[in-house]
């Protein structure tokens, strides 16, 4: 889905957009290489800090914003909610009787640090929590290189969306000179000219 470091994105103020929020991690953290367990734990902190946001009085229908993000130097993944809602998240203790305010208390136990900041432009706050995730793995480098080098069993974007080349083979333009033709683990092949650029995955050497 993506290589980058962070992902950001924004919320409705709808019941809707808890599950929403969930799916979109989950496609994440899966392209990151996060294990069963982070991944359960990170779904519960995210819905917890969403469903506190949607809650909370704000001016209009502001929207609710998330960025997920990964260090991997640190083995830690961070999940941030924003708000424009006034106060200070606090966690509660209710009582045996209580059927709700556990959510901060659940949060503070899954997370190696929790937190909130007020946002540095506009009103609101940013409620964190970072989560240990020692099997996080790197962003691969992408590069662009003539279809001509590109190999077998490397990474190419095409229509789109990242496909590994199970075979690469040359032909003959009948004006144009040479081609490439390269065959994927699914989808038809794709036949380009043998200098057209292709954004290839390149695995760190130092990850």
């Amino acid at each position: 889905m993506t290589s980058s470091n962070d992902i950001a994105f924004r919320l409705p103020r709808s019941r809707r957009s808890v599950p929403r929020a969930r799916a979109l991690l989950h496609a994440v953290l899966g392209d990151w290489g996060v294990g069963q367990e982070t991944l359960d734990n990170a779904e519960l902190v995210l819905s917890e800090l969403v469903t506190n946001a949607l809650r909370v009085p704000t001016p209009g229908d502001r929207q609710v914003g998330v960025r997920i993000s990964r260090s991997v130097a640190d083995g830690l993944l961070r999940i941030e909610v924003s708000d424009a809602g006034g106060g200070c998240p606090e966690v509660r203790e209710p009582g045996e009787d209580e059927t709700g305010g556990r959510g901060l208390l659940l949060v503070a136990a899954l997370a190696h640090r929790w937190g909130y900041e007020t946002r540095p432009a506009g009103i609101g706050k940013t409620v964190f929590a970072e989560l240990k995730a020692p099997d996080i793995v790197a962003a691969p480098e992408v590069r662009e290189v003539a279809a001509v080098m590109v190999r077998a069993g490397q990474e190419v974007r095409v229509w789109g969306e990242w496909r590994t080349v199970l075979r690469v083979r040359s032909e003959q333009y009948a004006a144009d000179g040479p081609a490439v033709v390269l065959e994927f683990d699914s989808g038809p092949a794709l036949r380009v000219h043998a200098a057209e650029p292709l954004a290839v995955r390149v695995e760190d050497p130092c990850g």
